[in-house]
């Protein structure tokens, strides 16, 4: 875990290399003291999951010394998938990771130094001016075309691109820090290996999750797989556990209390390929924010799930099959669970399981965020008023209705398979129309109200998304509410079916299926609304273009059957927001004084003087539209405020942009459906993104000046760039790395827990 560098978790690493004291003797170099801490402050950011660049992974030894690959993870028009690199998974040595096109980053080339040694040699002798803005020449984000030369083609590389070494446009290596690494690098590069081991209590608990998901019998076997695939994903932390200690579940060949022997397959409802056990193994590395999807587990949830799966009288009496046909409809093939177990052991959960696909492990999920708004409310429907889990004929209807594709990828066919898929739904909805006109008209209680995770907020930000408990910010355009079909659909279309290694088709229909998603969660909400309200709000969120959809691909919403909810009939869907903030303020729902200001006081009571009215300045830049505050234009869409106070007390904050759109209803073309002038922000305490974009240091006493600033720049470049010059923390910053790990030792101070390393692939050039 990574810190700033007064960190008291980076002792060790400060007393020698950090603070510019002498390197150590080659002989005496260590990987696990000496390396990866540096690895970890330094490179970390940029080498982590599928958008490491060039597939280098320095979050571990195993990465290190399975070097890069020129094969991108991310290619949307690819014709054929590509074999899965998962490190831990795929491979487990440096010669396998060869054969499968990997090339050393580490190894000396005869005479030459290793190609990692010329990266940072380049990166070191060419420094960047300190907090200046980057040369033009010096493509960054998304845009970049990484080039991943081989250790033959470094030169040609760094002919081409001189101020491109490592690490890339950013404060880089100390003299010290420089000097270990070439002096490992020219010793050979050994690395030892040291994984993470369970302690006692974790070994205990781990044998008892074990022993449940591998119960013998044809009930308890179902369970185990069910239980399995919803919680692959999951970075699972123990009641009592060690500190930085999670695991995730796979399946092995070995029983419990022998080394795992795991089975890798694409996904985790493919067929394994022989016998098989549900077995916990360490995550393994370290921890980056973007990948660390939490799940506690404990005595109290062992115990819920056997209430929830074994209490009632219910049995299988054949195990299902693992082809296409049950990938595609989880619902046939659970069909035995009660459903009500199902969902409501999602529902316990429920942030997870949002975060599994709207977050996501992929590191980079276009495929799925430009298909959502940029800022959003969640909620669920109360299992008692879902006719899917209270009646077995409508349920029984329904389930050959509920199949998902992506499971064939043959490219000819995309256009066949989204219109069977797209008319499938849509005659799901139309049963579900009509049976729900059948019932009593929604009231509060149609509303799950559970637990804490009941009340979701999620900030889009372009290809990457949070999801956060209770509802942060002004009442959103839009609104979704999930009952068990769709939450579970969403689930298997974005996170157990999903392969981001695949080709163009499975990625096309993903995301065109999760069209149908987002519309069916949005219909769902508006059988709330008033009857004769909801053709107008649906036109709201499908202006222009999004018309011309709902045309062809949408099935024709209720506007007969009434709501039982008194709503203000000149703005129903705001009084609905304002009315579910005031009902639900025990589940982490109100209140948000900085956007939702009722009165004269627009920050948080609890704070000290000096944060009340630093808080109370910077709400001036929320909940407006970009017409009337025009420097939004400027911003980045998630941009972190680090406001220091006397004492050297801090407080963090996220400023999010939220960018506005006719319709999100289009793959491409995102563009042409913008509309900036109704951009707005939302100004959250904490740090909301795994990637920032940019950072602003500003001392308490400036916060007043720095509003002002921001709201005189307008769309003057000039003034915007003597803020950024005042406050900014550029790339190029002299104690970048300090203020950019500041972050995420703010989070192990509030959620501990949740802590990790922060990604800067998309930190911007202001």
């Amino acid at each position: 875990m990574v810190h700033r560098l007064l960190a008291g978790a980076f002792a060790l690493f400060i007393s020698g290399v950090a603070l510019g004291q002498a390197p150590q003797s080659s002989s005496a170099i260590s990987y696990t003291r000496d390396i990866q801490p540096i690895f970890t402050e330094k490179c970390v950011a940029c080498h982590a999951c599928n958008d490491a660049a060039c597939q280098l992974n320095l979050g571990s030894a195993e990465g290190a010394s399975r070097g890069a690959s020129k094969v991108p993870v991310y290619q949307g028009d690819r014709s054929t998938a590509v074999a899965p690199t998962r490190l831990f998974y795929d491979a487990n040595s440096t010669q396998a990771w060869q054969r499968k096109g990997f090339y050393s980053v580490l190894d000396n080339q005869g005479s030459q130094a290793a190609l990692m040694a010329r990266m940072l040699e380049l990166g070191h002798k060419t420094p960047l001016t300190p907090n200046a803005k980057l040369p033009e020449e010096i493509v960054l984000g998304l845009n970049r075309n990484n080039m991943c030369p081989l250790p033959g083609e470094f030169d040609a590389y760094a002919g081409a691109h001189p101020k491109e070494g490592m690490p890339l446009a950013v404060t880089g290596l100390t003299d010290a820090q420089y000097q270990t690494l070439q002096r490992w690098l020219a010793a050979g590069a050994p690395v030892e290996h040291n994984p993470i081991q369970p302690s006692a209590k974790e070994a205990a608990q781990i044998a008892d999750w074990e022993a449940l998901l591998n119960r013998p019998g044809s009930t308890e076997a179902l369970v185990g797989r069910w239980l399995y695939e919803h919680l692959f994903l999951a970075h699972i932390h123990f009641v009592g556990g060690e500190q930085g200690h999670f695991f995730q579940w796979v399946r092995s060949r070995t029983p419990s209390g022998q080394p795992i022997d795991l089975i890798a397959t694409r996904r985790p409802n493919d067929p394994p390929g022989t016998d098989f056990y549900y077995r916990l193994m360490p995550v393994q590395g370290v921890i980056v924010h973007k990948t660390h999807i939490t799940y506690p587990m404990g005595p109290q949830k062992l115990k819920r799930v056997k209430q929830l799966f074994y209490s009632g009288d219910w049995h299988a009496n054949a195990l299902p099959g693992y082809g296409p046909r049950h990938r595609a409809n989880p619902f046939e093939t659970f069909e035995a669970i009660p459903a009500v177990a199902r969902y409501q052991f999602m529902l316990d959960n429920a942030e997870y399981f949002v975060r599994t696909f709207i977050r996501g492990p992929v590191c980079r999920g276009q495929i799925a965020t430009d298909v959502i708004r940029d800022n959003f409310w969640t909620l669920f429907q109360e299992p008692a008023h879902d006719r899917y889990l209270t009646d077995a004929e409508y349920r029984g209807q329904a389930t050959p209705l509920l199949a998902m594709p992506g499971q064939i990828d043959d490219v000819g066919s995309i256009l066949t398979l989204w219109h069977a898929y797209r008319d499938k739904r849509n005659e799901y909805e139309k049963l579900r129309r009509d049976a729900y006109a059948e019932v009593p008209p929604p009231s509060w209680s149609t509303l799950w109200a559970g637990n804490d995770n009941a009340l979701l907020t999620i900030f889009r930000h372009f290809d990457s998304a949070s999801v956060s408990k209770g509802l942060i910010g002004d009442v959103p355009k839009t609104i979704w509410l999930f009952d068990y079909p769709l939450f579970e659909r969403t689930y298997y279309q974005l996170a157990v079916n999903f392969d981001v290694y695949g080709n163009v088709s499975h990625q096309a229909q993903t995301r065109l299926y999760f069209d149908l998603i987002r519309n069916g969660a949005e219909v769902n909400f508006l059988r709330l609304m008033p009857a004769d309200a909801r053709a107008a709000i649906l036109g709201d969120w499908y202006q222009n273009s999004g018309k011309v959809k709902m045309w062809m691909d949408y099935e024709d919403i209720d506007t007969d059957t009434p709501s039982a909810l008194k709503l203000d009939k000149r703005d129903p869907k705001r009084d609905f927001g304002l009315k579910l903030i005031q009902r639900t303020g025990s589940l982490n729902a109100a209140p948000d004084p900085i956007n939702r200001c009722q009165g004269a006081y627009c920050s948080r009571p609890q704070m000290s003087e000096t944060f009340r009215d630093v808080e109370q300045a910077l709400s001036r830049l929320v909940s407006r539209p970009a017409a009337g505050l025009k420097v939004i234009n400027q911003l980045p869409e998630a941009t972190m405020l680090r406001i220091e106070g006397p004492g050297g007390q801090r407080q963090v904050y996220s400023l999010l942009r939220n960018r506005a759109h006719s319709n999100v209803a289009f793959m491409l073309g995102e563009a042409y459906r913008y509309q900036p002038g109704l951009d707005t922000l939302t100004l959250v305490p904490g740090v909301l993104s795994s990637y920032p974009n940019f950072i602003f240091n500003v001392p308490a006493s400036d916060v007043p000046e720095f509003v002002e600033d921001l709201e005189a720049a307008r769309d003057d470049t000039a003034k915007f760039e003597r803020i950024v010059m005042r406050w900014g923390v550029r790339r190029s910053h002299p104690q970048f790395w300090q203020y950019f790990h500041d972050l995420d030792s703010y989070i192990k101070e509030t959620e501990p827990v949740e802590s990790g390393v922060l990604d800067m692939n998309r930190y911007e050039n202001l």
